[in-house]
Formats: structure tokens, sequence, C-alpha cells
């Protein structure tokens, strides 16, 4: 793989997180609760394949259309139009099983050898425009960037050949074989495409232009799924609960209001109906509505770490910072490990502006950064708390790492540079900051050249 295409899926290594205002589009969003599900529907199909889990990262993009795709580095991109207009878990599982299987084929290796100039560099710019959005921490930089080369990246790369997807096909097959479920939530995503295949091409969902759809792929699963001995096997009910939960929250976060009531009447009292209410009144800053519903909501479920979350967000951003403080806790609590509950209580912890917690945003930080060491609004907030603390040398490093993890390569030589100067000499932050310093010096220098 070339230079800059390897730099720039580096920079998919790390994101910001949730809340999605309803307007954004095409970019990646972070939220704990999404992910954790889609982590556990991936897991057993990825122990199948005989692939560690925690080698694949994911990723959702904020797009209405539904898509799915892998690149180099086993990273696999879901559309949140995919996860919202998917009815079960079984489709989604069958759509990540078949992805699993591009993984397993070595597809991706194969298509990156074949690109050249010009697909290149419509690739850069899909990839670049995500790179800087996780990167920067600014969502929004995402869209314009990517506007230009999306359609010629994900036709060009991404696509694969009718062999390759028929090989995706038996493996996706084989994976939710051996964990008991059959194919038929594949089979129902591919039967949702024939459907699309007589649109223009326009008008169809990404996910046929780059999966190219024959008669014999669909022949094939619904031979197999007539020869399952697991053909009338349903998912357990703890992910059906979990699925309908995360598509009520896309719907709330990324919907119009009045299409959310649609979807989930204002008589609905099922859980992802409140859930979905909640979040609608939230954005609205209609609070007095949406705090009734999340306690409600917590109140029947004292040990959901993403209900807690939730409240917490809504007194956050509507300046209750002490009152969404034990919530924020309670949520890294109950779920102790998420990099993103644990960005979200530091970033609070900062904003409280408090001496005395200082010292404990830093150690939920350097807890985010062991898990995703280019986080840049992570290292952003960590150059607070070390400059509250009076450690300017640590407040310099942590800024160049901020610069370098958005692509300010000068601006991360600089303050590298400085931070060498104010560190104790062959230290492990000092070295840290020569190292950082040079790579930047590198690639400002590279790119200057090119």
């Amino acid at each position: 793989m070339n230079r800059p295409v390897a730099w720039i899926l580096l920079l998919l290594l790390f994101a910001l997180s949730l809340p999605v205002p309803a307007d954004a589009r095409g970019r990646i969003i972070r939220d704990a609760e999404i992910e954790t599900t889609v982590r556990d529907y991936a897991t057993p199909l990825l122990q199948a394949a005989g692939i560690t889990p925690s080698s694949v990262k994911f990723y959702l993009i904020d797009n209405r259309s539904l898509n799915a795709f892998v690149t180099g580095g086993n990273r696999m991109f879901l559309h949140t139009g995919l996860l919202m207009r998917a009815e079960n878990p079984q489709q989604v599982q069958g759509v990540i099983a078949h992805e699993i299987g591009h993984i397993v084929g070595g597809h991706i290796v194969g298509r990156i050898e074949e690109m050249r100039n010009a697909q290149i560099k419509s690739l850069v710019s899909y990839l670049l425009g995500i790179g800087l959005a996780v990167g920067s921490g600014r969502p929004e930089a995402a869209p314009a960037v990517i506007r230009g080369g999306q359609d010629v990246a994900l036709q060009g790369l991404l696509s694969f050949s009718r062999g390759q997807e028929q090989a995706a096909d038996q493996t996706a097959v084989r994976l939710l074989k051996s964990i008991r479920q059959p194919p038929l939530g594949l089979l129902e995503f591919m039967q949702y495409l024939e459907d699309q295949e007589i649109l223009l091409g326009a008008n169809q969902d990404p996910y046929l232009r780059t999966h190219p759809l024959t008669r014999d792929r669909i022949a094939f699963m619904e031979n197999a799924q007539s020869k399952s001995r697991y053909a009338n096997a349903r998912e357990p009910q703890d992910l059906v609960v979990r699925h309908d939960r995360m598509r009520a929250k896309l719907t709330g976060f990324l919907e119009a209001p009045g299409r959310v009531f649609q979807v989930y009447p204002e008589d609905d009292t099922s859980v992802p109906a409140r859930y979905a209410h909640a979040i609608v009144y939230f954005l609205r800053g209609e609070l007095s509505l949406a705090l009734p519903l999340i306690d409600g909501l917590i109140a029947e479920y004292p040990g959901d770490p993403f209900f807690h979350e939730l409240k917490g967000q809504m007194l956050f951003e509507n300046g209750r910072l002490e009152e969404a403080l034990p919530e924020y806790e309670e949520a890294v609590r109950l779920l102790p490990g998420s990099p993103q509950l644990l960005l979200s209580l530091a970033h609070l912890e900062i904003e409280l502006n408090r001496p005395d917690l200082n010292e404990r945003s830093l150690k939920h930080l350097n807890a985010v950064l062991q898990q995703e060491p280019r986080n840049g609004m992570a290292w952003r907030l960590a150059s607070t708390s070390y400059g509250r603390l009076g450690d300017k040398g640590m407040t310099s490093l942590a800024l160049a790492e901020a610069a370098f993890s958005r692509g300010g390569f000068g601006e991360a030589h600089q303050r590298a540079s400085r931070a060498q100067q104010l560190l104790t000499e062959y230290s492990p932050s000092w070295l840290r900051a020569q190292d950082l310093a040079n790579e930047a010096k590198r690639l400002e220098t590279k790119r200057r050249n090119r």
C-alpha cells in the first residue's frame, strides 16, 4: 500500500462520541451503546473465522443509504441507514458475516494492488475526509472533503467481482452455521437489494453498486436457508431488545421529530419508543419532558449504563454540570472500559473546572488514550488537565499529539520541540516528544514537496 493511503487509514483509529445533530450527514459518529451492540453481533462470527475480535475496528457512518464495506487493516464501516433499516439482528449479522468473508478471502488486499492514479486519489479524498473528522474532533469537516471522491472510491477500491461476492457468501453461510444461526437475515437483505436493482443507479443503495448481486447468489442463499439445520432459529432475545433500542436511538438522534413520532407514536409506551421520545424532547430543548422519560427508564433499568449516559448528556448540554456528574460516573462504573464514556466523563470534569477533578480527568483521559492513542479530542482535553496541574512539558506534548492527530504536522513539530525543552531529558515523555517532532517534520516536508 502506498504511504499516503496507509497514513490516512491510520487516522481512522480514533474518533469522537455521539451525540449527533440531526442535520449532519456522511460523517463518522461514535456511540458506546451502538458500537457495543455491533461488536457483540460480530464477535462470535469473527471468532468462528479465526480472527481476533479486537483486531477489527468498527466505524459508523451517518448516512441514510444502505451500505457496509471493509477496508485494509480489518476496518469495517456500517452506514446508519443499514442499522436503522434492519428489522432484526439476523439481518445485520448476515451483512457482517458477508463482510468478514471479504476479509477472510483477502479481497481488499487484492483490490488495493489493482488501484492506480485517479482511483487512489478518490479513495484518498474519501478517507481523508473521515480522517480529518475523527482526528480533529470536528465531524462536520468530513462531508466537504469526502464529496468529491466518495463515489469513485467506493465503486473502485471497494467494489468486488461476482466471484469474490460468491466466495464471501459461502464464508458467511459457514460462519452463521458455526454460531447456529441461519442465513435468513442475509437472504432477506439480498431480496431487498434485488428490488433495488430496478432503480436507476443514482437512486440505488450504494451497497448494490459495490457488491454486485446476481440471481445465482440469491438462489445459493435460498438453497442454504432451505437446507440449514438452524432454519427456524432466532436470535437471543437480549440481542433483539438491544437491536430495537439501537434503532430507536439512531432514529431519535438522526431523524426529524415528525418522522420519529411516525415510527414511535406518542401513545407508544415501549422502551424503544420512550427512548426515542426522550431524545427528541432533549434535542428540542424540552427538558421538562425529556427528563421524566429517561428517569422512568433508569428506574426500570438502574444497571443500564446508556440510560445514565443519556441523562448525563441532557444535563451537561443544558448547563447543569454538577447534576450531570453522578450520571456519567455511574455510566462509567457500569461499563468501565468504554473509551466514549470515559471521554465524556473527563470532558465534563474539565468543564466543571474544579481543582479536585484535575487528576481524575487526566486519569480518565489516559485510559482513553491507552485504547485510542490517536484520539485528538482526548489529547486536547489532556493538555487542559496538564496545564491546570502546572505541567508545562506534558501540556506541550499533549498539544503536539493533538495537532499530529488532525494532520497539523508543522504545529506538531513546533510543540513537540518545545516539549523536549521542558521535559526531563531521556524520560519516556521526552523520547516520545523527540520521536513525534521527527515524524511530524518528516511528514510536513513530504507534504510540501508533493
